[in-house]
């Protein structure tokens, strides 16, 4: 049986969920912020089928690009619930722009994928303001990007991000467990808060366990409950581009899904053991108040969050003190987490231990990082 349709209504995109003028109206309000990101070396101007970006040859000799692809996770489910866009764009950047920056590359330029359930402009202008920060930040430009609505397959007040960063670095200065050595100093650089990883336990914890609000004042933040869920994440490229110039980093090791002894683990080649000690910080506030509210194990803690802990350096025990100095002078809170040695053979049973699913280490490699002591006052 044929289906037929009234005369003068037949199907439109439109009725079908989809919008062409909310996006062409979303575009005209991206256009400034994405304006304020541009480096020398972009071409033109968002609108084309494809971004062009001149290659900065004359600064290299033997360039290398790589590439960085990411989301932001369940965090964009708070910012939808507390209705704030303008934040959850600079958590995006962050989480490609310093994955980047962990092989010594220098972001260039990023761009950006938003699908969502029905195209509010408005909305998607406030998370476009939030990438174009973010990328001033990363001293990255914001070359363009897709907006697509899904109708029938997200609410229409849901969205979600996902963002491809290029970046370049010399061939003979990528960093990397090729040159971290036996006494190397593990550096670490203080996280904002839980910055993007581990969002399905924190909601899972404090909004259905617990059923906090997330308009609710809490005494330890001096904020909201969602204020404090939403902070950014530190974006540490420029300052860790800025370390690698004036001292001998020998590998970065940007702190994401997986913890500090997950990722970490990544840059300690083998026959290496790097030994830190929970002694030497005590984590955000946010991670004793989510552990508390959920009873949530230490070692799935570790697993799961940054725990104060954004981004770690390893160098020469001798550039150590100009680095701190160099990192406070750039208001990057740092610490001395400890030190890289040969490995004993001898596997710990203090060693963090991860998920065998998590992409950032197997069990094979975690042992590559042993860690001992306990936080203070956590």
């Amino acid at each position: 049986m044929s289906t037929r349709h009234p005369i003068g209504s037949g199907a439109t995109y439109a009725g079908a969920g989809v919008s062409i003028q909310a996006g062409e109206d979303a575009v005209d309000l991206i256009r400034p912020h994405t304006q304020r990101t541009h480096r020398s070396e972009v071409i033109g101007s968002i609108g084309g089928f494809a971004s062009l970006f001149r290659m900065p040859q004359h600064k290299y000799r033997d360039p290398l690009l790589a590439s960085s692809t990411d989301g932001v996770g369940t965090k964009s489910a708070i910012a939808q619930a507390m209705d704030v866009h303008h934040t959850i764009g600079i958590d995006l950047v962050a989480m490609v722009a310093d994955d980047l920056v962990a092989c010594g590359a220098e972001p260039l330029f990023l761009q950006d994928y938003i699908a969502c359930g029905q195209l509010d402009p408005e909305k998607i202008a406030k998370v476009v303001e939030g990438i174009a920060t973010g990328c001033v930040q990363a001293g990255c430009a914001l070359v363009g990007g897709e907006t697509a609505e899904h109708p029938g397959l997200m609410a229409p007040e849901d969205y979600d991000l996902a963002a491809t960063a290029v970046g370049v670095v010399e061939a003979e200065n990528v960093l990397g467990p090729e040159r971290v050595q036996p006494g190397d100093v593990v550096l670490g650089l203080g996280s904002s808060g839980i910055h993007s990883n581990g969002y399905s336990l924190v909601r899972h914890v404090l909004l259905d366990i617990a059923r906090l609000p997330l308009d609710g004042h809490v005494e330890e933040f001096g904020r909201t409950l969602g204020e404090e869920l939403l902070e950014p994440c530190r974006i540490y490229a420029l300052d860790c581009l800025a370390l690698a110039r004036e001292t001998d980093v020998h590998a970065y090791a940007h702190i994401t899904g997986g913890g500090l002894a997950g990722n970490l683990a990544r840059v300690i080649p083998a026959g290496l053991t790097a030994h830190l000690d929970r002694r030497a910080w005590t984590p955000l506030p946010v991670f004793n108040y989510i552990a508390s509210h959920g009873r949530v194990p230490k070692e799935e803690m570790e697993s799961a969050f940054n725990m104060g802990i954004g981004m770690v350096a390893v160098l020469p025990a001798e550039d150590v003190d100009r680095a701190r100095a160099m990192l406070t002078a750039r208001h990057v809170w740092n610490v001395v987490l400890g030190t890289v040695e040969k490995a004993d053979g001898v596997k710990s049973v203090d060693a963090a231990k991860v998920d065998g699913a998590a992409k950032t280490a197997t069990r094979a490699n975690v042992d590559r990082v042993v860690m001992t002591g306990e936080h203070p006052r956590f």
